[in-house]
């Protein structure tokens, strides 16, 4: 909760701050990056720092906060801190990292607003950063707890035992201990990091979803080729040479979509490659012999472009009260929908409870009409791969 002394302060300059976030956000990762050239090379996602969706994401949740901080004093955005824990635990962060940011944080911000930044408005945002950064820091604490591991001591080395090409651009990787030891626990939904070695020297990390259920001694991950720049510098790699024997850096598992535990009636909506923690969900739901009932949506480009097909249809015909709908924007002869995933003439159970993954036009889509069909968004869930654009925009 903000000082007594801070709420005036940061109301009144909530506009001017908000609206230089864009600049200061651009003006903090060049002089962070400046002072500290690894984090770019071996933390901070190239790709993201490129198209500049970090910078958008930052300033979004940084707003966000700070509006709820003043609208809602007595709550916390607990869900956008959570989702924000999860990854940076995925990527190791540490807490003596959060003082660097403050540090070039604050000297972009008097950078940008110059003489506007007096002493009374610098502790105000001070309050805020500091609030946001501890409980950050304190989830992040917890994670690391829960996940058996140091702070910011995530990674282990994991052996490839099985490469699968699912589609022309998505290939599976069965990982392994080398010495036979079980793969951790996780919850059906989470993710993994994965660190590779790029020629320049860089140890770029992503992320990706565990695609098959918990309580195996492997894990599975589904990667889709991202062709062109630094985004898809990771994904490429790894279809080029990965292979099976070689050894990889792998993360705990982190995520917080993950499948609640219950009768509940569900929605599992996904598309593109956004099926992977779907895919685990439902192998759990099969291995527990679940018998809520599950409605099951994707949507992709075309047959050929679906990854793991036909497994999530025989996971769905596994379920007693599951139900499949796909649409393809090009179906063919395949039997699906033509054209997008069109929630709204679905026959949802009251009480259902929604898990989106896909991007981010198809989570504003469906959440859409789910909203519009009577659906509490405190029942909608949701996964974006890479930055979350949405914070402050959910409503």
């Amino acid at each position: 909760m903000l000082s007594e002394q801070a709420v005036p302060v940061v109301r009144a300059t909530l506009p001017a701050v908000g609206g230089a976030l864009d600049r200061i956000t651009e003006r903090f990762y060049g002089r962070l990056f400046a002072a500290h050239p690894e984090l770019l090379r071996d933390l901070f996602n190239r790709g993201n720092q490129a198209n500049g969706e970090q910078r958008k994401a930052l300033a979004g949740s940084i707003a966000a906060f700070a509006t709820t901080l003043l609208e809602h004093p007595d709550r916390r955005p607990d869900a956008m801190l959570s989702r924000i824990a999860h990854k940076h635990a995925s990527l190791g962060v540490t807490s003596e990292q959060y003082k660097v940011v403050h540090e070039h944080l604050f000297a972009a911000i008097v950078e940008v607003l110059g003489d506007a930044v007096t002493p009374e408005v610098a502790r105000a945002w001070d309050e805020v950063y500091w609030l946001m950064a501890n409980a950050l820091i304190a989830v992040e604490a917890r994670l690391y707890q829960e996940s058996g591991v140091t702070e910011g001591q995530v990674w282990r080395p994991m052996e490839i035992a099985e490469r699968r090409e699912e589609t022309a651009d998505t290939v599976s990787f069965v990982l392994r201990h080398a010495d036979g030891s079980p793969a951790a626990a996780f919850r059906p939904g989470q993710y993994v990091s994965v660190r590779v070695a790029l020629p320049d020297g860089a140890r770029q990390i992503r992320q990706y979803s565990l695609s098959s259920a918990p309580g195996r001694p492997r894990w599975r991950i589904t990667v889709k080729r991202v062709d062109g720049g630094p985004a898809g510098e990771v994904s490429s790699w790894l279809h080029a040479h990965a292979r099976e024997g070689d050894t990889v850096e792998v993360s705990a598992p982190f995520g917080d979509l993950v499948l609640p535990g219950g009768d509940g009636p569900l929605l599992l909506a996904s598309a593109g490659i956004g099926s992977t923690p779907m895919l685990a969900m439902l192998d759990h739901l099969v291995n527990t012999g679940s018998t809520r009932p599950v409605v099951v949506v994707h949507a992709d480009r075309a047959p050929a472009t679906h990854a793991h097909a036909a497994e999530l249809r025989r996971l769905v015909d596994a379920l007693p009260q599951g139900t499949l709908h796909l649409w393809y924007e090009e179906p063919g002869d395949s039997g699906a929908r033509p054209g997008r995933a069109d929630v709204t003439a679905l026959d949802l159970p009251a009480g259902t409870t929604a898990y989106l993954c896909g991007p981010l036009p198809f989570l504003r889509a469906v959440r859409g009409d789910l909203l519009g069909r009577g659906t509490a968004a405190a029942d909608i869930h949701y996964e974006v791969f890479g930055p979350d654009l949405w914070l402050g925009t959910e409503g």
